[in-house]
């Protein structure tokens, strides 16, 4: 009796032992998270391209674990004056959140805060005269708060 349930336990152990080391915890993303989302929340127009396309299918990227939620603009207006914000936001909150979450966030804050500027500024430079104008003392207003108390 003794034998046979030894030779159960050890069968069930190794089957358990098995799926143990060829299971991946849901929660597990993928190893080039951190390169993905830095790619995304860089200065550049090809950055905000590249995490725009990706918010738009979201879907393909839900192995990631990436947090989309936003809350645009916070407390200010997100389309202030009638200038579209608002996506620009929901990058930056994207960076915030995900960089939080990775534990990352001091390292990266500046140059997210710079992606957000610049975001702002490819708005603006859709506008020409003193609505650009406008529209850039906005921008750097918008700036300058998430420098202060982003």
């Amino acid at each position: 009796m003794r034998h046979r349930l030894a030779t159960a336990l050890t069968a069930s152990a190794l089957a358990v032992a098995a799926v143990a080391t060829t299971a991946s915890p849901a929660s597990a993303a993928p190893a080039d998270k951190p390169q993905v989302l830095s790619s995304w929340t860089q200065t550049s127009s090809s950055s905000y391209s590249a995490w725009l396309s990706a918010r738009n299918n979201q879907s393909a990227w839900s192995a990631y674990g990436f947090d989309w939620s936003t809350d645009y603009c916070s407390s200010s207006p997100d389309n202030p004056f009638g200038f579209p914000f608002e996506v620009s936001c929901a990058r930056h909150d994207f960076g915030y959140r995900n960089y939080k979450a990775m534990g990352a966030f001091d390292a990266n804050k500046d140059r997210l805060d710079s992606a957000f500027y610049e975001d702002l500024k490819r708005v603006c430079d859709g506008y020409s005269g003193a609505t650009a104008t406008a529209c850039d003392g906005l921008a750097w207003t918008y700036y300058q708060a998430v420098r202060a108390f982003g």
